[in-house]
């Protein structure tokens, strides 16, 4: 489960990327970057490593 959450945010974070250097979509783009940050603390905070 935390290898998901762990390939989610590097996803999330590779679109809003994309997102905000080719074209302006807006709050999803904040969206996106918010969802990615959450799920990157909640790995932290969970502290397991593999």
């Amino acid at each position: 489960m935390s290898n998901l959450l762990y390939t989610i945010a590097v996803i999330l974070i590779i679109l809003w990327a994309i997102g905000y250097f080719a074209y302006s979509a807006g709050a999803i783009i904040h969206i996106l970057l918010v969802i990615a940050v959450i799920a990157i603390i909640l790995r932290l905070i969970q502290g397991k490593r593999i």
